[in-house]
C-alpha cells in the first residue's frame, strides 16, 4: 500500500508548493493548519468544489488540522480568477441565502466536528483602508495583468474593475489571520495563493506550501459551473446524481476515479487498462456512480439506484414508481414547465426540438402536442412524470 503522505501529495493533485518543504513538515510529526476557502457565490455544491474538499479530508485523516473558510465577504466581491468576464458582486443578503446550507453539506466531505469553520467577513469586513494600502505595495498591477484571463480581456477591450485587482489580497490576508501552514485551491486559483505566500513573508509569517487541485470538467464537458448548469451537486436526489454520472464523457471516467474517489489505486489502473482495451465504458460509469453516490449517500441507496439505471436504460423500460403530476392544462409546453422539467417555455421548445422529450416511449416533434390523462412523460434518460 502505496504511503498515505505520498498518496495525499500525488492523488488529485496538480502541483505542489514547495514539495520538498511539506513532505518534510508532514513527516515531522507537527500538526499543520491545512486551509481551504470556499466562496458562497450560489446555493450548492458541487463535485467541482468537493476535489479540494476531499483533499482536506485527506490532510483531516493524517491528522492535520482543517481551517474551512467560508467566503461570505469575498463571495460579495467576486473571483474572476477562473472567468473571461467580469463577475458581478452580490448584495449580503444574496450571500446569505447562498450559504444558508453550505456547512450541512460539506458535513457530507469533510469532518465538520475537527474543522475550524470560519466567516472571512469577521475580519474583512472592518479593515481600516490604511492597513488595505499597507498591503497592497506588496504587490504589482503588473503581476495581476500578466495572468492568463486577465491579459486576454485587456487585449480585447473587456473591463477589469479595480475590484478583480484586490480579490487576491483579501484571500492572501485570509491566510494571514488563520495562520494557514498549507492552502489548498483549485488550478485556477494558483496567482491568489501564491499572494498569500508573499504576504504572510511580508508579515513575518512562514510561507504557507500550496497543494492545488485540477478542474473538473461537468455533464457537458465544460468546466463544472452553476452558472453553467453542468453540475453534480451534493444536494441531488441519489437518481438525480447516479443519472448524472452516468452521463459524463467517457474520456472523463478516469479523472473523476483519481479527483473524486478514494478506491485503491490499482483498481483505478485496472479500470483504465479495460477502457484502453475496448471495455463498454458504460460498465466502468456504473461502478463510477456506483461508487460517488455510496459516498454521499449510502452503498445501499447507490446499488438500488443502479438496479434502477439498468432496469430504465439497458432494458429500455418505463420505472415502476413514476411520480404522477398534474398539470393546469395538458398542453406539453405547461406541463414540462409546471412539473419542473424545465424552467420555461423556451427551454421547453429547445429540448423538443433537440428530440429530448418522449411521451409514452415515442419522441414528441411539435411544442403544440397535446398531452392525455395516464401517459409518461420522459425528459432526458431520468425524468419521468406520469400524466394525472
Amino acid at each position: 500500500m502505496e504511503d498515505p503522505i505520498k498518496e495525499s501529495l500525488s492523488r488529485g493533485v496538480e502541483k505542489v508548493v514547495d514539495q520538498e518543504n511539506l513532505e518534510k513538515r508532514l513527516k515531522s510529526g507537527k500538526i499543520l493548519r491545512v486551509k481551504l476557502g470556499i466562496d458562497p457565490t450560489s446555493p450548492n455544491l458541487h463535485l467541482g468544489r468537493c476535489v479540494s474538499l476531499l483533499k482536506l479530508r485527506d490532510f483531516q485523516n493524517l491528522g492535520h488540522q482543517a481551517v474551512l473558510i467560508i467566503g461570505d465577504f469575498t463571495a460579495q466581491i467576486g473571483d474572476t480568477s477562473d472567468k473571461d468576464a467580469e463577475r458581478p458582486m452580490l448584495s449580503e443578503e444574496q450571500v446569505s441565502a447562498n450559504l444558508a446550507t453550505y456547512v450541512e453539506q460539506i458535513s457530507k466531505v469533510i469532518d465538520v466536528s475537527k474543522a475550524e469553520i470560519l466567516y472571512n467577513s469577521k475580519w474583512l469586513s472592518g479593515l481600516p483602508f490604511l492597513e488595505v494600502c499597507k498591503m497592497a505595495d506588496v504587490f504589482s498591477v503588473n503581476q495581476f495583468i500578466a495572468r492568463d484571463l486577465i491579459n486576454r480581456r485587456l487585449e480585447a477591450g473587456k473591463r477589469v474593475s479595480l475590484r478583480e485587482v484586490l480579490y487576491p489580497l483579501m484571500q492572501a490576508y485570509d491566510s494571514v489571520v488563520v495562520k494557514a501552514d498549507v492552502e489548498l485551491g483549485g488550478v485556477d486559483q494558483w496567482f491568489n495563493l501564491l499572494c498569500g505566500r508573499d504576504l504572510q513573508k511580508h508579515l513575518g509569517q512562514e510561507p504557507q506550501d500550496i497543494l492545488v487541485t485540477p478542474i473538473i470538467e461537468g455533464t457537458d464537458g465544460r468546466k463544472a459551473s452553476s452558472s453553467w448548469g453542468n453540475t453534480i451537486n451534493v444536494l441531488d436526489t441519489p437518481r438525480n446524481m447516479f443519472g448524472k454520472l452516468m452521463s459524463i464523457k467517457d474520456e472523463l471516467i478516469i479523472k473523476y476515479f483519481w479527483c473524486l474517489t478514494r478506491i485503491e489505486k490499482e483498481r483505478v489502473q485496472e479500470f483504465e487498462n479495460m477502457l484502453k482495451k475496448g471495455h463498454n465504458p458504460r460498465d466502468i460509469k456504473l461502478e463510477l456512480a456506483t461508487e460517488i453516490v455510496s459516498f454521499f449517500y449510502s452503498r445501499d441507496v447507490a446499488l438500488k439506484e443502479r438496479e434502477y439505471f439498468i432496469e430504465v436504460f439497458s432494458n429500455k423500460q418505463t420505472p415502476s414508481d413514476v411520480q404522477e403530476f398534474i398539470p393546469s392544462n395538458y398542453e406539453i409546453l405547461t406541463f414540462l414547465v409546471e412539473s419542473g422539467l424545465v424552467s420555461s417555455k423556451s427551454e421547453a421548445r429547445r429540448v423538443i426540438a433537440q428530440g429530448g422529450v418522449r411521451v409514452d416511449g415515442q419522441q414528441v416533434d411539435s411544442p403544440e402536442f397535446k398531452l392525455s390523462k395516464g401517459q409518461i412523460v420522459q425528459k432526458g434518460k431520468i425524468k419521468f412524470f406520469k400524466v394525472s
